[in-house]
Protein backbone atom coordinates (compact mmCIF):
# COMPACT_ATOMS: atom_id res chain seq x y z
CA UNK A 1 0.00 0.00 0.00
CA UNK A 2 1.26 3.58 -0.94
CA UNK A 3 1.59 5.90 1.91
CA UNK A 4 1.30 10.04 1.52
CA UNK A 5 3.52 12.30 3.86
CA UNK A 6 2.28 15.21 5.06
CA UNK A 7 4.66 18.16 5.52
CA UNK A 8 4.38 21.17 7.29
CA UNK A 9 5.67 23.32 4.61
CA UNK A 10 6.90 26.58 6.69
CA UNK A 11 10.29 24.37 7.21
CA UNK A 12 9.42 21.18 5.57
CA UNK A 13 9.35 18.60 8.50
CA UNK A 14 7.11 15.84 7.79
CA UNK A 15 3.95 15.79 10.16
CA UNK A 16 2.69 12.20 9.38
CA UNK A 17 2.37 9.38 6.65
CA UNK A 18 -0.97 8.07 5.76
CA UNK A 19 -2.23 5.02 3.78
CA UNK A 20 -3.37 6.23 0.73
CA UNK A 21 -6.53 4.61 -0.62
CA UNK A 22 -6.32 2.14 -3.90
CA UNK A 23 -8.40 3.34 -6.83
CA UNK A 24 -9.02 -0.36 -7.26
CA UNK A 25 -10.85 -0.29 -4.28
CA UNK A 26 -13.66 1.63 -5.05
CA UNK A 27 -16.10 -0.33 -6.29
CA UNK A 28 -16.09 -2.14 -3.18
CA UNK A 29 -16.04 1.42 -1.21
CA UNK A 30 -19.55 2.20 -3.41
CA UNK A 31 -20.99 -1.20 -2.37
CA UNK A 32 -20.18 0.14 1.48
CA UNK A 33 -21.41 3.46 0.68
CA UNK A 34 -24.77 2.45 -0.75
CA UNK A 35 -25.50 0.04 2.17
CA UNK A 36 -25.02 3.08 4.62
CA UNK A 37 -27.06 5.18 2.07
CA UNK A 38 -30.50 2.79 3.12
CA UNK A 39 -29.64 3.13 7.03
CA UNK A 40 -28.77 6.57 6.79
CA UNK A 41 -32.26 6.78 4.74
CA UNK A 42 -33.95 5.02 7.35
CA UNK A 43 -32.90 6.85 10.37
CA UNK A 44 -35.32 9.91 11.52
CA UNK A 45 -34.24 13.83 11.73
CA UNK A 46 -33.83 13.43 15.31
CA UNK A 47 -31.39 10.36 15.45
CA UNK A 48 -29.27 12.23 12.70
CA UNK A 49 -29.80 15.44 14.42
CA UNK A 50 -28.07 13.98 17.31
CA UNK A 51 -25.20 12.08 16.12
CA UNK A 52 -24.11 15.70 14.71
CA UNK A 53 -24.75 17.24 18.14
CA UNK A 54 -23.12 15.16 20.02
CA UNK A 55 -19.69 15.63 16.82
CA UNK A 56 -20.17 19.51 18.20
CA UNK A 57 -19.23 19.41 21.57
CA UNK A 58 -16.77 16.41 20.65
CA UNK A 59 -14.68 18.38 18.35
CA UNK A 60 -14.99 21.50 21.14
CA UNK A 61 -13.43 18.99 23.23
CA UNK A 62 -10.71 18.00 20.90
CA UNK A 63 -9.67 21.31 19.74
CA UNK A 64 -6.26 21.59 21.12
CA UNK A 65 -5.58 18.58 19.12
CA UNK A 66 -7.44 19.31 16.24
CA UNK A 67 -6.31 22.87 15.69
CA UNK A 68 -2.68 21.64 16.09
CA UNK A 69 -3.13 19.26 13.63
CA UNK A 70 -4.56 21.98 11.18
CA UNK A 71 -1.59 24.16 11.90
CA UNK A 72 0.68 21.55 11.09
CA UNK A 73 -0.80 19.97 7.97
CA UNK A 74 -1.73 23.26 6.17
CA UNK A 75 0.74 25.63 7.71
CA UNK A 76 -2.46 27.47 9.38
CA UNK A 77 -0.99 30.17 12.49
CA UNK A 78 -2.31 28.24 15.67
CA UNK A 79 -4.62 31.17 16.57
CA UNK A 80 -6.92 30.62 13.34
CA UNK A 81 -6.81 27.43 13.71
CA UNK A 82 -8.63 27.14 16.80
CA UNK A 83 -11.31 29.46 15.27
CA UNK A 84 -11.47 26.86 12.45
CA UNK A 85 -12.33 24.29 15.08
CA UNK A 86 -15.08 25.88 16.47
CA UNK A 87 -16.24 26.77 13.07
CA UNK A 88 -16.45 23.40 12.23
CA UNK A 89 -18.27 22.21 15.93
CA UNK A 90 -20.86 25.18 14.47
CA UNK A 91 -21.48 24.15 11.35
CA UNK A 92 -21.97 20.65 12.39
CA UNK A 93 -24.56 21.92 15.03
CA UNK A 94 -25.94 23.79 12.78
CA UNK A 95 -26.29 20.85 10.43
CA UNK A 96 -28.36 18.80 13.06
CA UNK A 97 -30.45 22.15 13.47
CA UNK A 98 -30.91 21.66 10.16
CA UNK A 99 -32.14 18.06 10.33
CA UNK A 100 -34.91 18.79 12.66
CA UNK A 101 -36.10 21.49 10.44
CA UNK A 102 -36.20 19.36 6.93
CA UNK A 103 -39.29 19.49 5.24
CA UNK A 104 -41.28 19.97 2.19
CA UNK A 105 -44.33 22.64 1.61
CA UNK A 106 -48.37 22.39 1.16
CA UNK A 107 -48.74 22.45 -2.90
CA UNK A 108 -52.44 24.45 -3.70
CA UNK A 109 -53.73 21.64 -5.95
CA UNK A 110 -57.04 23.70 -6.20
CA UNK A 111 -55.90 26.80 -7.50
CA UNK A 112 -56.14 25.47 -10.73
CA UNK A 113 -59.66 24.05 -12.45
CA UNK A 114 -58.34 20.66 -12.94
CA UNK A 115 -57.12 20.68 -8.78
CA UNK A 116 -60.34 20.24 -6.95
CA UNK A 117 -60.48 17.34 -4.45
CA UNK A 118 -57.08 16.67 -4.77
CA UNK A 119 -54.47 17.90 -1.53
CA UNK A 120 -51.01 17.58 -2.48
CA UNK A 121 -47.38 18.25 -0.79
CA UNK A 122 -43.81 17.77 -1.17
CA UNK A 123 -41.29 15.98 0.83
CA UNK A 124 -37.60 16.24 0.71
CA UNK A 125 -35.73 12.79 0.43
CA UNK A 126 -32.01 12.01 1.05
CA UNK A 127 -30.30 11.71 -2.85
CA UNK A 128 -28.36 8.42 -1.45
CA UNK A 129 -24.21 8.69 -1.92
CA UNK A 130 -22.82 11.86 -1.95
CA UNK A 131 -19.17 12.19 -2.87
CA UNK A 132 -17.40 15.52 -1.15
CA UNK A 133 -14.03 16.95 -2.20
CA UNK A 134 -12.73 19.36 -0.23
CA UNK A 135 -9.56 21.85 -0.49
CA UNK A 136 -6.59 22.23 1.96
CA UNK A 137 -7.01 25.74 3.70
CA UNK A 138 -9.81 25.31 5.52
CA UNK A 139 -9.27 21.48 6.06
CA UNK A 140 -11.15 20.78 8.74
CA UNK A 141 -14.46 23.57 8.01
CA UNK A 142 -15.05 23.40 4.51
CA UNK A 143 -15.34 19.34 4.69
CA UNK A 144 -17.87 19.78 7.81
CA UNK A 145 -19.99 22.14 5.64
CA UNK A 146 -20.25 19.19 3.01
CA UNK A 147 -20.39 16.14 5.50
CA UNK A 148 -22.44 18.10 7.79
CA UNK A 149 -25.39 18.72 5.53
CA UNK A 150 -25.12 15.47 3.81
CA UNK A 151 -25.65 13.57 7.11
CA UNK A 152 -28.27 15.84 8.50
CA UNK A 153 -30.19 15.13 5.12
CA UNK A 154 -30.15 11.10 5.15
CA UNK A 155 -27.01 10.78 2.85
CA UNK A 156 -23.71 8.65 2.56
CA UNK A 157 -20.68 10.19 2.33
CA UNK A 158 -17.25 9.75 0.26
CA UNK A 159 -15.13 12.40 1.24
CA UNK A 160 -11.76 13.06 -0.39
CA UNK A 161 -9.88 15.61 1.28
CA UNK A 162 -7.03 17.31 -0.29
CA UNK A 163 -3.84 15.23 -0.87
CA UNK A 164 -1.85 17.82 1.19
CA UNK A 165 -4.23 17.97 4.44
CA UNK A 166 -5.89 14.68 5.24
CA UNK A 167 -5.25 15.02 8.48
CA UNK A 168 -8.16 16.89 10.04
CA UNK A 169 -10.92 14.75 7.61
CA UNK A 170 -9.47 11.76 9.12
CA UNK A 171 -9.93 13.32 12.98
CA UNK A 172 -13.30 14.63 12.21
CA UNK A 173 -14.30 10.94 10.88
CA UNK A 174 -13.10 9.15 13.74
CA UNK A 175 -14.99 11.88 15.85
CA UNK A 176 -17.87 11.17 14.29
CA UNK A 177 -18.05 7.52 14.18
CA UNK A 178 -17.29 8.03 18.01
CA UNK A 179 -20.71 10.36 18.39
CA UNK A 180 -23.02 7.06 16.86
CA UNK A 181 -22.40 7.80 12.69
CA UNK A 182 -23.28 4.09 11.28
CA UNK A 183 -21.23 2.11 9.83
CA UNK A 184 -19.03 3.05 6.15
CA UNK A 185 -21.74 6.51 6.54
CA UNK A 186 -18.38 8.38 6.03
CA UNK A 187 -15.40 7.30 4.01
CA UNK A 188 -12.26 9.56 3.70
CA UNK A 189 -10.44 8.69 0.90
CA UNK A 190 -6.99 9.85 0.91
CA UNK A 191 -5.06 10.14 -2.90
CA UNK A 192 -4.32 12.70 -5.38
CA UNK A 193 -7.32 14.87 -7.32
CA UNK A 194 -6.06 13.66 -10.79
CA UNK A 195 -6.24 10.01 -10.24
CA UNK A 196 -8.50 9.43 -6.75
CA UNK A 197 -10.93 12.39 -7.80
CA UNK A 198 -11.24 11.44 -11.20
CA UNK A 199 -12.64 8.14 -10.67
CA UNK A 200 -15.07 9.44 -7.84
CA UNK A 201 -16.43 11.76 -10.59
CA UNK A 202 -17.14 8.82 -13.36
CA UNK A 203 -18.20 6.60 -10.58
CA UNK A 204 -21.92 5.03 -10.85
CA UNK A 205 -24.23 5.27 -8.11
CA UNK A 206 -23.03 8.44 -6.79
CA UNK A 207 -25.77 11.07 -6.88
CA UNK A 208 -24.22 14.67 -6.04
CA UNK A 209 -20.73 15.76 -6.37
CA UNK A 210 -19.76 18.77 -4.40
CA UNK A 211 -16.50 20.41 -4.92
CA UNK A 212 -14.35 23.36 -3.64
CA UNK A 213 -11.47 24.00 -5.60
CA UNK A 214 -9.88 25.75 -8.43
CA UNK A 215 -11.75 26.61 -11.20
CA UNK A 216 -10.29 24.97 -14.15
CA UNK A 217 -10.63 21.22 -12.21
CA UNK A 218 -14.21 22.44 -11.43
CA UNK A 219 -15.05 22.68 -14.52
CA UNK A 220 -13.63 19.58 -15.86
CA UNK A 221 -15.12 18.08 -13.33
CA UNK A 222 -18.78 19.36 -14.63
CA UNK A 223 -18.30 18.27 -18.23
CA UNK A 224 -17.39 14.63 -16.60
CA UNK A 225 -20.25 14.41 -14.33
CA UNK A 226 -22.71 13.52 -16.68
CA UNK A 227 -26.23 13.58 -15.07
CA UNK A 228 -24.59 13.48 -11.27
CA UNK A 229 -26.15 17.16 -9.51
CA UNK A 230 -22.53 18.95 -9.01
CA UNK A 231 -22.10 21.79 -6.46
CA UNK A 232 -19.18 23.83 -6.95
CA UNK A 233 -17.36 26.64 -5.20
CA UNK A 234 -14.56 28.18 -7.08
CA UNK A 235 -12.89 31.06 -5.62
CA UNK A 236 -12.87 34.77 -6.42
CA UNK A 237 -10.97 37.51 -6.85
CA UNK A 238 -12.87 39.76 -4.22
CA UNK A 239 -12.91 43.43 -4.49
CA UNK A 240 -13.46 45.86 -1.57
CA UNK A 241 -14.37 49.28 -2.00
CA UNK A 242 -13.81 52.23 0.50
CA UNK A 243 -16.43 55.35 0.12
CA UNK A 244 -15.09 58.89 1.00
CA UNK A 245 -17.39 58.49 3.95
CA UNK A 246 -16.22 55.23 5.56
CA UNK A 247 -14.75 55.14 8.67
CA UNK A 248 -11.05 54.91 7.93
CA UNK A 249 -9.63 52.93 10.83
CA UNK A 250 -12.46 50.44 10.98
CA UNK A 251 -12.20 49.79 6.77
CA UNK A 252 -7.96 49.60 7.57
CA UNK A 253 -7.59 47.11 10.07
CA UNK A 254 -10.17 45.15 8.66
CA UNK A 255 -9.12 44.89 5.41
CA UNK A 256 -5.56 44.14 6.48
CA UNK A 257 -6.77 41.23 8.01
CA UNK A 258 -8.73 40.54 4.71
CA UNK A 259 -5.87 40.25 3.14
CA UNK A 260 -3.80 38.61 5.40
CA UNK A 261 -5.22 36.09 7.31
CA UNK A 262 -4.27 32.40 6.37
CA UNK A 263 -1.48 34.08 4.52
CA UNK A 264 -4.45 34.69 1.68
CA UNK A 265 -5.44 31.49 0.97
CA UNK A 266 -9.29 32.10 1.13
CA UNK A 267 -11.82 32.31 -1.31
CA UNK A 268 -12.72 35.52 -0.23
CA UNK A 269 -9.53 36.93 0.38
CA UNK A 270 -9.23 40.71 -0.37
CA UNK A 271 -7.78 40.75 -3.03
CA UNK A 272 -8.79 44.24 -4.55
CA UNK A 273 -9.27 47.18 -2.77
CA UNK A 274 -10.58 50.16 -4.42
CA UNK A 275 -10.35 53.48 -2.11
CA UNK A 276 -12.29 56.84 -2.97
CA UNK A 277 -9.66 59.27 -4.14
CA UNK A 278 -9.85 61.94 -1.43
CA UNK A 279 -9.14 58.68 1.25
CA UNK A 280 -6.53 56.97 -0.65
CA UNK A 281 -3.08 58.30 0.37
CA UNK A 282 -4.11 58.22 3.86
CA UNK A 283 -5.54 54.37 3.50
CA UNK A 284 -2.22 53.13 2.27
CA UNK A 285 -0.48 54.52 4.54
CA UNK A 286 -2.54 53.27 7.62
CA UNK A 287 -2.76 50.10 5.67
CA UNK A 288 1.01 49.74 5.23
CA UNK A 289 1.42 51.00 9.00
CA UNK A 290 -0.73 47.74 10.15
CA UNK A 291 0.63 45.38 7.71
CA UNK A 292 4.18 46.00 8.59
CA UNK A 293 3.31 45.06 12.16
CA UNK A 294 2.02 41.41 11.55
CA UNK A 295 5.05 38.86 12.55
CA UNK A 296 6.00 36.08 10.28
CA UNK A 297 6.32 32.84 11.83
CA UNK A 298 6.12 29.39 12.99
CA UNK A 299 2.51 28.40 13.10
CA UNK A 300 2.50 26.71 16.08
CA UNK A 301 3.35 30.12 18.02
CA UNK A 302 1.41 32.39 19.31
CA UNK A 303 1.99 35.69 18.02
CA UNK A 304 2.64 33.71 14.38
CA UNK A 305 -0.12 36.07 12.05
CA UNK A 306 1.65 34.84 8.52
CA UNK A 307 3.13 31.36 7.71
CA UNK A 308 3.80 29.45 4.71
CA UNK A 309 1.42 28.62 2.08
CA UNK A 310 0.62 24.96 1.17
CA UNK A 311 3.83 25.01 -0.58
CA UNK A 312 7.03 26.68 -1.91
CA UNK A 313 5.34 26.06 -5.69
CA UNK A 314 2.50 28.32 -4.68
CA UNK A 315 4.81 31.06 -2.71
CA UNK A 316 6.39 31.20 -6.06
CA UNK A 317 3.40 31.56 -8.40
CA UNK A 318 1.91 34.70 -6.40
CA UNK A 319 5.77 36.24 -6.01
CA UNK A 320 5.94 36.41 -9.47
CA UNK A 321 2.16 37.77 -10.11
CA UNK A 322 3.01 40.64 -7.86
CA UNK A 323 6.81 40.79 -9.45
CA UNK A 324 4.54 40.77 -13.02
CA UNK A 325 2.11 43.87 -11.75
CA UNK A 326 5.23 46.02 -11.24
CA UNK A 327 6.51 45.17 -14.35
CA UNK A 328 3.63 46.66 -15.80
CA UNK A 329 3.34 50.04 -14.19
CA UNK A 330 2.50 49.10 -10.35
CA UNK A 331 3.94 50.09 -7.37
CA UNK A 332 5.28 47.57 -4.61
CA UNK A 333 4.49 49.44 -1.60
CA UNK A 334 5.69 46.61 1.36
CA UNK A 335 6.51 43.00 1.32
CA UNK A 336 7.17 40.81 -1.74
CA UNK A 337 10.02 38.85 0.08
CA UNK A 338 10.11 35.29 0.04
CA UNK A 339 11.79 32.03 2.13
CA UNK A 340 10.54 28.78 0.92
CA UNK A 341 7.06 28.71 1.09
CA UNK A 342 6.94 31.74 3.27
CA UNK A 343 5.95 35.03 1.25
CA UNK A 344 6.11 38.50 3.01
CA UNK A 345 2.26 40.33 3.08
CA UNK A 346 2.55 42.23 -0.27
CA UNK A 347 0.81 45.06 -0.78
CA UNK A 348 0.61 47.53 -4.52
CA UNK A 349 -0.46 50.57 -5.38
CA UNK A 350 -1.79 51.20 -8.95
CA UNK A 351 -2.37 48.12 -10.33
CA UNK A 352 -3.47 47.89 -14.29
CA UNK A 353 -6.97 46.59 -14.78
CA UNK A 354 -5.05 44.23 -16.92
CA UNK A 355 -2.68 42.66 -14.82
CA UNK A 356 -2.88 39.25 -13.66
CA UNK A 357 -3.28 40.25 -10.13
CA UNK A 358 -6.72 42.09 -10.85
CA UNK A 359 -7.95 39.19 -13.09
CA UNK A 360 -7.36 36.04 -11.84
CA UNK A 361 -7.54 34.60 -8.03
CA UNK A 362 -4.28 35.45 -6.31
CA UNK A 363 -4.51 32.74 -3.15
CA UNK A 364 -1.81 34.48 -1.37
CA UNK A 365 -0.61 37.09 1.16
CA UNK A 366 -1.12 40.23 -1.36
CA UNK A 367 -3.57 43.01 -2.12
CA UNK A 368 -3.74 45.53 -4.96
CA UNK A 369 -4.99 48.97 -3.59
CA UNK A 370 -6.20 51.48 -6.30
CA UNK A 371 -8.08 54.64 -6.13
CA UNK A 372 -11.76 55.56 -7.92
CA UNK A 373 -13.60 59.02 -8.52
CA UNK A 374 -16.74 58.34 -8.35
CA UNK A 375 -19.28 55.70 -7.32
CA UNK A 376 -20.71 54.40 -11.03
CA UNK A 377 -16.83 53.95 -11.22
CA UNK A 378 -16.30 51.65 -7.76
CA UNK A 379 -19.00 49.40 -8.63
CA UNK A 380 -18.03 48.94 -12.46
CA UNK A 381 -14.46 48.42 -11.33
CA UNK A 382 -15.83 46.05 -8.12
CA UNK A 383 -17.80 44.46 -11.63
CA UNK A 384 -15.11 44.09 -13.60
CA UNK A 385 -13.89 40.56 -12.98
CA UNK A 386 -15.22 37.06 -14.41
CA UNK A 387 -15.73 35.83 -10.78
CA UNK A 388 -18.04 36.97 -8.06
CA UNK A 389 -18.19 35.25 -4.52
CA UNK A 390 -18.47 37.97 -2.29
CA UNK A 391 -17.67 42.05 -1.98
CA UNK A 392 -17.50 44.29 0.69
CA UNK A 393 -18.36 48.04 0.90
CA UNK A 394 -17.34 50.72 3.43
CA UNK A 395 -19.72 53.67 3.95
CA UNK A 396 -21.82 55.37 5.92
CA UNK A 397 -24.26 56.41 2.75
CA UNK A 398 -27.59 54.24 3.27
CA UNK A 399 -28.37 55.17 -0.58
CA UNK A 400 -24.51 54.02 -1.77
CA UNK A 401 -24.68 51.03 0.32
CA UNK A 402 -27.96 49.94 -1.50
CA UNK A 403 -26.70 51.17 -4.51
CA UNK A 404 -23.58 48.44 -4.06
CA UNK A 405 -26.05 46.40 -2.89
CA UNK A 406 -28.08 46.18 -5.88
CA UNK A 407 -25.71 46.11 -8.52
CA UNK A 408 -22.33 44.48 -7.15
CA UNK A 409 -22.99 41.16 -9.36
CA UNK A 410 -21.74 38.54 -6.66
CA UNK A 411 -23.38 36.05 -4.50
CA UNK A 412 -22.32 38.15 -1.08
CA UNK A 413 -22.17 42.08 -0.50
CA UNK A 414 -20.96 42.89 2.87
CA UNK A 415 -21.94 46.32 4.00
CA UNK A 416 -19.27 48.21 6.02
CA UNK A 417 -17.04 44.54 6.25
CA UNK A 418 -14.94 42.96 4.29
CA UNK A 419 -15.17 40.32 1.38
CA UNK A 420 -14.34 37.60 3.47
CA UNK A 421 -16.98 37.85 6.34
CA UNK A 422 -18.51 34.71 6.65
CA UNK A 423 -20.68 32.82 9.26
CA UNK A 424 -21.54 29.36 8.97
CA UNK A 425 -24.82 29.00 8.19
CA UNK A 426 -25.44 31.82 5.84
CA UNK A 427 -26.22 30.91 2.18
CA UNK A 428 -22.50 31.05 0.52
CA UNK A 429 -22.09 30.90 -3.48
CA UNK A 430 -21.14 32.90 -6.19
CA UNK A 431 -22.08 34.22 -9.73
CA UNK A 432 -20.52 33.53 -12.71
CA UNK A 433 -16.96 31.60 -13.01
CA UNK A 434 -17.34 31.65 -9.03
CA UNK A 435 -19.43 28.38 -8.93
CA UNK A 436 -22.58 26.53 -8.76
CA UNK A 437 -25.03 25.99 -5.71
CA UNK A 438 -24.98 26.87 -2.43
CA UNK A 439 -23.52 25.94 0.69
CA UNK A 440 -24.26 27.04 4.46
CA UNK A 441 -26.39 23.83 6.08
CA UNK A 442 -29.73 24.54 5.45
CA UNK A 443 -29.04 25.43 1.83
CA UNK A 444 -26.32 22.81 1.04
CA UNK A 445 -29.47 20.05 2.51
CA UNK A 446 -31.55 21.58 -0.61
CA UNK A 447 -28.63 20.73 -3.03
CA UNK A 448 -28.04 16.89 -1.25
CA UNK A 449 -32.20 15.96 -1.16
CA UNK A 450 -34.69 14.92 -3.82
CA UNK A 451 -37.92 17.02 -3.99
CA UNK A 452 -40.80 15.11 -4.32
CA UNK A 453 -44.77 15.83 -5.03
CA UNK A 454 -47.37 13.66 -3.31
CA UNK A 455 -50.77 14.46 -4.26
CA UNK A 456 -53.76 12.84 -3.01
CA UNK A 457 -57.31 12.55 -5.53
CA UNK A 458 -59.76 12.75 -2.45
CA UNK A 459 -63.20 10.70 -2.63
CA UNK A 460 -66.43 11.94 -2.06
Amino acid sequence: MSVRKVSLAYDGAVVAEVPETPVTELPQILQRGEAAARVMADMSRDERASILFRASQRMLDAKPDLARTIALESGKPIREARVEVDRAAATLWFSGEEAHRLAGEEVPMDAAANGKGRVGYTIRQPLGMVAAITPFNFPLNLSMHKVGPAIAAGNSILHKPASTTPLSALHAASILVASGLPKDALQVLVGSGAELGEALVAADGIRLISFTGSGPVGRGLLAKAGMKRVTLELGSNSAVLVLEDADLDQAVAACVAGAFSNSGQSCISVQRVYVAQPLHAQFIERFVELTRKLRIANPLEEDCDISSLINEQEAQRVQAWAGEAVREGATLVTGGGRNMATLQPTVLASVKPASKLNREEAFGPVVGINSFQSLDEAITLANDSRFGLQAGVFTQNLKAAWRCAQEITAGGVMINDVSNYRVDQMPYGGWKESGLGKEGPRYAMEEMTALKLVSWRLSR
